[in-house]
């Protein structure tokens, strides 16, 4: 008896979303964005607002919610010298001043060539990578992090084109760790208010990282999904987190992810058994179905673009028709869609 291995195509995971329903800025407050309740067991849809989600959560869950912070690292200067503008997006922190940077325009950014932001803070580029990428090492008079905060801009997807006047507002009330080029959105919807309001309920908050790369904005250009090569994002689990939520599998209470960086954060932890252990380092989880997860119960999360790897994760929780009927709900009762937009549970 032949089995036959059914290729899944990026293309089935298309829909069709007008381009008036793509989010240009943050709701107020917070947890003011509307909230798509889907329930796998029943395969019903409520329509909410995200402050309801006390009514979804119970004593003895675990929230667990990654705690990265997205840097304002997109930055202005001009090569030194001539003075033709340059900008910079900063990738990934190689050590205390290297760091992977996309940039343009490339031409003018030889290795060798010096970029000046401010009189505090420049830029040599060293190498050049395969993809266009560049290498470079900063040189700076003070604290790095503060001199990006001053002259940085926050590095918001390319499908927003408004301006964001608040750089708060593409991170977490709960944000610590720099590190990240895009915000684990799904958390953005939580203010401190609410957040101690579930507690107070009996749930618990666990803090995981992963700093979120660029990558994630990039389109699957392969037909065949199994064949995408998904970008390496670091992660780390601590000895606390991985007990706690370890403790909460075994007395069976459920393990509810806000984001897709959490549920991948989780899934490279485990031993494959379910199991967790303190660990960090770099990640390659590419989930889409089918895939059995390990660790996590239900999710928080937005609404994906059509053929991305994060619709793939959120299509491997229920099943790829599933989720493109609950996006075609969205499409029709007008949710707001991507970084800013609504937020969705799936239980």
């Amino acid at each position: 008896m032949s089995t036959k291995i059914l290729t899944m195509k990026t293309s089935d995971f298309y829909y069709d979303l007008p381009e008036q329903l793509i989010a240009q800025t943050p709701v107020e407050p917070r947890d003011s964005s509307r909230l798509l309740v889907y329930r796998r067991d029943t395969k019903t849809v409520e329509h909410k607002h995200f402050y309801d989600i006390v009514d979804y959560l119970r004593e003895g869950d675990v929230l667990v919610v990654n705690n990265t912070k997205v840097l304002p690292a997109r930055i202005y200067g001009h090569k030194e010298g001539t003075g033709g503008k340059i900008e910079f997006l900063l990738l990934k922190r190689l050590d205390m001043t290297h760091w992977e940077v996309i940039l343009k325009p490339g031409r003018i950014a030889k290795v060798g060539t010096t970029f000046v932001f401010s009189d505090k803070l420049k830029a040599q580029v060293e190498s050049i990578g395969e993809d266009g990428s560049r290498i470079v090492n900063f040189i700076y008079d003070g604290v790095f992090e503060t001199l990006l905060a001053e002259i940085g801009e926050m590095p918001l997807p390319p499908y927003i084109k408004e301006k964001l006047n608040d750089k708060t507002r593409y991170n977490t009330v709960y944000s610590k760790i720099d590190g990240s080029s895009a915000a684990p959105t799904a958390g953005l919807h939580f203010t401190d208010s609410l957040i101690e309001k579930i507690k107070a309920m009996g749930v618990e908050f666990v803090e995981v990282l992963l700093h979120v790369g660029l990558g994630t904005f990039r389109p699957v250009k392969v037909d065949d999904v199994t064949q995408h090569h998904m970008h390496s994002e670091y992660y780390a689990v601590s000895q606390s987190a991985a007990d706690a939520i370890n403790k909460a599998k075994s007395e069976g209470r459920r393990i509810i992810c806000v984001g897709t960086t959490s549920v991948r954060t989780l899934e490279s932890a485990t031993d494959g058994q379910g199991c967790l252990t303190e660990c960090s380092g770099n990640t390659e989880i590419f989930i889409y179905p089918p895939y059995k997860f390990k660790v996590v119960d239900c999710l928080i999360t937005n609404f994906h673009l059509p053929e991305s790897t994060l619709i793939m994760l959120v299509s491997a929780l229920c099943s790829r028709e599933e989720i493109l009927n609950v996006y075609k709900t969205a499409v029709n009762e007008k949710y707001r869609f991507f970084s800013f937009g609504d937020a969705m549970l799936i239980l």
